[in-house]
């Protein structure tokens, strides 16, 4: 069955030095489809060059709360004229972050993820959200805005959390922390979500699995992923396979 990783940063400096043996490489894998998020404007070009030069590469443009000080309306304009791109597929990374002491104030980055919610929603995308440690404030803001959907990113907020998304007609993303061995949340969360509302990421070259813990992250680890979270389900690796794709290509209006 073919892979949709949903999240992976293949514009990062960390592919620098092999970016095109290692994307050339996925199909052959089993991974048929990758979306690319930005994170600011300039790697949201480059994604979008990504998704230009590779059949299987789609992407997503925006500006992630750790790198929105500074943010501009001119900002907004370019991820607007980015969007005209055939292959971009979603705004984001976009969210909240609190996680790091140094990042932009709370306040601005809820201003400007509002902005690009407007967006999406203007242009009829979906979104990926990152939520670190800003469950609540995360979850208040898009509850504000009915008729948005898309995707929390690497969800790490309570089995409470994930079924008012699910309700709400959100997809959930899971990645390599799921085989980690204190990944407690995660099995709860699994269980309340349906397998309609599961897509599974790896966020490249971030977040490996064990038993590649601590190496560079790429889409031919999503496997373990697929493995456990399938075993937590009790289905099939083969039908958590392709249950995940299809839900992939549908948040994305890939059918």
């Amino acid at each position: 069955m073919p892979i949709f990783d949903t999240h992976a940063h293949y514009d990062s400096s960390g592919f620098n030095a092999d970016r095109d043996a290692v994307l050339a490489a996925l199909p052959a894998a089993g991974v048929e489809l990758v979306v690319d998020p930005g994170c600011d404007v300039k790697s949201s070009r480059a994604a979008v060059a990504l998704a230009g030069a590779y059949p299987h590469v789609y992407a997503a443009v925006g500006i992630h709360p750790e790198d929105c000080g500074g943010c501009t309306e001119a900002d907004f304009d370019v991820l607007r004229e980015l969007c005209r791109h055939k292959k971009v597929v979603a705004i984001g990374e976009i969210g909240l972050d609190y996680y790091w002491k140094e990042n932009p104030p709370r306040e601005f980055q809820e201003q400007v993820f509002r902005r690009q919610i407007e967006l999406a929603l203007a242009l009829d995308l979906p979104v990926i959200v990152h939520d670190r440690d800003a469950h609540g404030d995360s979850l208040r803001v898009v509850l504000d805005y009915p008729g948005l959907r898309g995707v929390f990113h690497c969800f790490s907020g309570s089995p409470e959390m994930a079924a008012e998304l699910i309700k709400r007609g959100w997809y959930l993303g899971f990645d390599g922390p799921v085989t980690y061995k204190n990944a407690r949340r995660a099995p709860e969360v699994a269980d309340v979500t349906p397998l309609d509302r599961m897509v599974v990421e790896t966020d490249a070259p971030y977040l490996t699995p064990v038993p590649f813990r601590g190496k560079r992250n790429d889409s031919r680890y999503l496997p373990y992923v697929i493995g456990q979270l399938a075993a937590w389900k009790g289905v099939t690796p083969a039908e958590m396979e392709r249950r995940t794709f299809e839900n992939g290509k549908r948040l994305y209006g890939l059918e």
